[in-house]
This record gives C-alpha cells, structure tokens and sequence, in this order.
C-alpha cells in the first residue's frame, strides 16, 4: 500500500510540529521530521559545529531525505537518522519509520525542493508572527535541546529570520493549504484533514 503523503512546512516556531502532531494522532499516521536529516558535523571541531547555519537548506542531506522518502512513498519501512541536536552529530542508530495509510513530512523545509514536493498530495503552510516564532524558539531550543539562552537569541538574530524571509517564507507559494500558528491547533489540524479527505478521496480508485 502506497502512503498518502502530507508535507508541512513554515517558519521556525510557527507551530507546524503541534499540528502535524494533531494531523498525524487522527491519521494513525507517522511523522518523518526533516531535523532527522541535518548532516553530520561529527568532523569539525565543536566550536565549528555551533556557526553551522542549520537554517540554510544545505544543511539538510536532501539526497538521503528524497531516496528514503520516495521508499517511504512506495509503502517500504525507512531507516531515519538521529540527531542529537546538543553535539549537532548524528547518533549511531537509527528509527524504523513504518509506511502506513498516510504519511506526514515536517520541518523547516518540507516544501522547498520541488522533488519533495511531487511526492506530497496535501502540502501545508504553516504561517506565525516574528514575535512568536522567536518566544516558541527559545523555549523549545533552551528547555529540549538544552541550548543557552544567548546562543538562541544570537542564532536567531543571525541566521534564524534572515534565513526563514530567504528560504522558508517564500514557500508559502506551493502550499495547497496556508494556516496561521496564531490560531488553535485543532482549527488548523481541521483544514489540513479537509484537503486530506478530498484529495485521498478523488485518489481512490
């Protein structure tokens, strides 16, 4: 059985991992997050490591993300990396990601390189104010992967809105769905599952 595959994408604290999160619970659906795919800085010297430019979509291995996903499109079992996000490497082991009825892809750069793309039914995009995305990044970046405060606030300032406004924002155009983080979760959960239905319905043989 092939997957229906949702890619939602946005800004960096817009709120696109809490709905995925809602997408996926109704769906019984898996969530492939592209922060899996980061490349492994293991090789530089760890003061190196930390002016990365995570928020440049070279930073992300597209070459393994697009092989995996278009195994995970055929309906085969991906082996995902993980990121330890405190020492910006890659772990040993890896997750078995099960392909099921649906799929959803999420992350910063869900919707940027057209071959993704193709491979979605729903894509989604998820839009917040500066403001927010800049309190939702510090406390998720500070309270889970275990950052300094100053070190969030300069990235930000640095990288984090230069490189959203460069790479992120201008694929709002490709979305078949545009919602705001600024409203509930299940609202904009809703919309997605809308266009879910009609597209997967009009699929069906």
């Amino acid at each position: 059985m092939r997957p229906y595959l949702i890619a939602l994408g946005g800004l960096s604290g817009s709120g696109k991992t809490e709905i995925a999160r809602r997408v996926a619970s109704t769906l019984d659906a898996p969530i492939l997050s592209l922060d899996s795919y980061y490349r492994d800085a293991a090789h530089l010297p760890f003061d190196q490591r930390v002016r990365i430019n995570f928020d440049d979509p070279r930073s992300i291995e597209h070459e393994l993300l697009l092989r995996q996903l278009a195994a995970l499109a055929e309906g085969e079992a991906i082996a995902v990396p993980v990121y330890d996000f405190s020492r910006y490497v890659r772990e040993d082991r890896t997750e078995r990601l099960l392909a099921g009825r649906f799929a959803v892809v999420e992350g910063l750069f869900a919707l940027y390189w057209e071959d993704v793309r193709r491979l979605a039914g729903t894509r989604v995009f998820v839009d917040a104010p500066d403001e927010l995305c800049f309190a939702r990044r510090i406390d998720r970046d500070v309270r889970e992967r275990g950052r300094r405060l100053e070190s969030v606030i300069e990235q930000y300032a640095s990288t984090v809105k230069p490189m959203a406004e460069l790479y992120v924002r201008p694929t709002r155009e490709f979305a078949d769905v545009v919602v705001s983080g600024c409203d509930p979760v299940e609202l904009s959960a809703q919309r997605v599952l809308e266009h879910v239905s009609a597209q997967a319905a009009q699929a069906a043989p």
